[in-house]
């Protein structure tokens, strides 16, 4: 497919020419075509909001899920009465304070509006945008148009016109370019279905705002958090990851010094940093994209996807990010930057302390975990946590049972030794199943230590350095032992032969692989377990020590 291009940055420029795009558009529109619109938020990918047909194929081109909705985009609240019903005073109100602008309202859906605009919700989200261009494609067209951020769905959305063009390119009809998006991140998206109305989504009109116009808002957990499987969202960008590039992201939170110096004390040569203009000067030996001024939220919301964008051209492996605070327009720009993380968070003002221990069997790992939980420490098991994701979370299920076709029984359990079977007689059968399992328990993982307590925490992890794990842990330790004092604890511990206690060894990573890769080292040569226990002891108050005064003193 061919894809227009309408360049109408210049609306005081050739007027026949301006009015002959913008009819042209229009007409695609009108006729089921796709076309990608800009607004002051960011480009949205246009489709008439009226024919189902059309509207599917903005989710076949974005791949975006079909429970999730779409926002009808209208010329002003005059056309609410068409496309809604029980339409409560309260949006006269906003219409009138707000629109056109960066609102979108969720009412009870009119009879004109298909299921496939609504994701066959009894709702609608309807918002007037404010951009010229676009206001004259919508009158032109005569329907509203449904439309989401023109991007593929899950990476960043687009704020030029040459950004949607990398998404979209021959896969719609026309993209009209309206220049740079003037406010950068989506609208603010309020629900007055419900009493209190309820925060759906924080975007370009920060809620302070709306509350001095119409009194309390309730915020939605969705704004701060994950929404779970089984949910169906009230409005876009609630539910799915969104805005990620392809690098994983890490968003620290807390006061811009401290954020700045975590990030430092984390980042390595391939890691990209999003951060503050101030600190910028701190990373010289990453790659670095700056949100603006700490103080300066409109250019931070102005750059946040530009930054996302950027590292997909970079060669990084991971991206730490500076996250503002949630007054005004903060609370938008770290609502997409945590989404973009699929909410893996760090506190850089937290006295949360999170170890990492790994290590080859017969090592002493077990008695070291026993220690740290003697130090009042919590021991989060990752073999643990794992089974547990595995017994609850039906798209893991789907996802290891495609991969290994006849490893579930009927009844829908895992034989785990079929599973073993497929898996330990090939590396690349593991390694397949590996990444299946870190994909869902180290974002599990980090839902869980963000729900703990300030505290002293370990991870017990064998694959810690090949899952990621690492990267949520303070220190990272490697419990090492000499090969024949664990040939001796195996044999004593799990009444084996010799012979197949070297066998277990041999099979798995050397002492060398751990104490090249983790931060410290905890040798187990110890002739008696109390020996060990008490080196333990003595090892681990010290860590714990040095890390808390680092975090007091920013180091």
């Amino acid at each position: 497919m061919h894809t227009l291009y309408f360049d109408l940055r210049d609306t005081k420029g050739q007027q026949k020419e301006i009015e002959d795009n913008i009819a042209s558009a229009g007409k695609l529109l009108r006729e089921g075509g796709l076309v990608a619109i800009p607004t002051e938020t960011v480009y949205g990918l246009g489709a008439n909001g009226l024919d189902g047909g059309a509207v599917r194929r903005i989710f076949e081109a974005k791949g975006r899920p079909q429970d999730n909705p779409l926002i009808l985009h209208l010329t002003g609240a005059q056309w609410l009465p068409r496309y809604c019903r029980e339409i409560p005073s309260m949006a006269y109100v906003l219409a009138r304070k707000f629109w056109p602008g960066p609102l979108t309202m969720i009412l009870k859906r009119g009879e004109l509006v298909p299921d496939e605009t609504t994701a066959g919700l009894d709702t609608v989200a309807v918002r007037c945008p404010n951009h010229p261009v676009t206001l004259a494609i919508i009158r032109e067209a005569g329907v509203p148009i449904a439309a989401p951020s023109a991007n593929v769905s899950g990476r960043p959305s687009c704020t030029t016109a040459q950004a949607v063009m990398e998404d979209m390119e021959g896969k719609i009809e026309g993209v009209v370019d309206g220049g740079p998006c003037v406010v950068g991140v989506e609208s603010t998206i309020l629900d007055l279905t419900c009493r209190p109305p309820r925060l759906l989504r924080p975007g370009g009109l920060p809620v302070e705002e709306l509350e001095r116009l119409i009194g309390p808002i309730a915020v939605d957990k969705a704004v701060n958090g994950q929404m779970s499987p089984e949910e169906q969202p009230r409005a876009p960008g609630m539910k799915y990851r969104h805005y990620a590039p392809k690098a994983p992201v890490t968003v620290v939170t807390g006061a811009p010094e401290k954020s700045a110096r975590e990030i430092k004390r984390r980042a390595g040569p391939g890691s990209g940093v999003i951060c503050f203009d101030e600190y910028a000067g701190m990373f010289s030996g990453q790659q670095v994209q700056t949100l603006g001024p700490e103080a300066d939220q409109m250019t931070q919301a102005q750059r946040v996807f530009e930054a996302l964008r950027a590292f997909d051209s970079l060669p990084v492996m991971e991206i730490y990010a500076q996250c503002p605070d949630s007054r005004g327009l903060g609370l938008a720009v770290g609502n997409r930057l945590k989404k973009a993380a699929g909410f893996h968070i760090l506190e850089a003002d937290s006295s949360k302390i999170i170890l990492g221990l790994t290590g080859g069997t017969g090592a002493g790992k077990s008695t070291a975990l026993d220690v740290i939980r003697g130090l009042g420490g919590t021991v989060l098991d990752c073999d643990q946590v794992y089974r547990e994701i595995l017994a609850e979370n039906e798209e893991m299920q789907k996802a290891i049972g495609s991969s290994f076709p006849g490893v579930f029984r009927p009844d829908g359990t895992l034989d785990r030794q079929k599973l073993g079977q497929e898996v330990f007689m090939k590396k690349e059968r593991l390694e397949k199943l590996n990444l299946i399992v870190y994909r869902f328990l180290v974002p599990e993982l980090g839902r869980r230590l963000d729900a703990t307590e300030d505290g002293l925490y370990a991870l017990d992890a064998i694959n810690l350095l090949e899952s990621g794990m690492d990267q949520v842990c303070d220190r990272t330790i490697a419990i090492t032992s000499p090969t024949e004092l664990r040939v001796r604890r195996i044999m004593a511990r799990d009444q084996i032969t010799e012979q197949y206690a070297r066998m277990r060894i041999g099979a798995q990573k050397p002492d060398e692989y751990y104490r090249g890769k983790c931060d410290c080292e905890l040798n187990n040569d110890a002739d008696t377990a109390e020996e060990f226990r008490a080196a333990a002891n003595r090892f681990f108050t010290r860590l714990v020590q040095s890390i808390k005064e680092e975090k007091e003193h920013g180091v």
